[in-house]
């Protein structure tokens, strides 16, 4: 699955123009490299995510096309 369309399943980013935004802008990082959002996430992946002076670290458990917004955390874990 492409890199802003995983943030948006999994609701780290709410939209996928802002996720992909976010990717061009070099805020996310996948496995300590900068991503283009169409870096196809796989489980076990770790990603970074700067939100201003805020980071999310996760890493990848799975991938699913479509989740409900409850489950949606069981995406991912979070690791700091």
């Amino acid at each position: 699955m492409r890199l802003d369309k995983y943030l948006k399943v999994s609701r780290l980013i709410k939209r996928r123009t802002v996720a992909n935004e976010a990717c061009d802008n070099a805020h996310v990082t996948v496995n300590g490299r900068p991503a283009k959002a169409s870096y196809d996430v796989k489980e076990g992946d770790e990603l970074v995510l700067t939100f201003g002076e805020r980071r999310v670290r996760v890493r990848v458990l799975d991938v699913k096309e479509h989740t409900l917004k409850a489950d949606a955390a069981s995406l991912y874990e979070v690791l700091d």
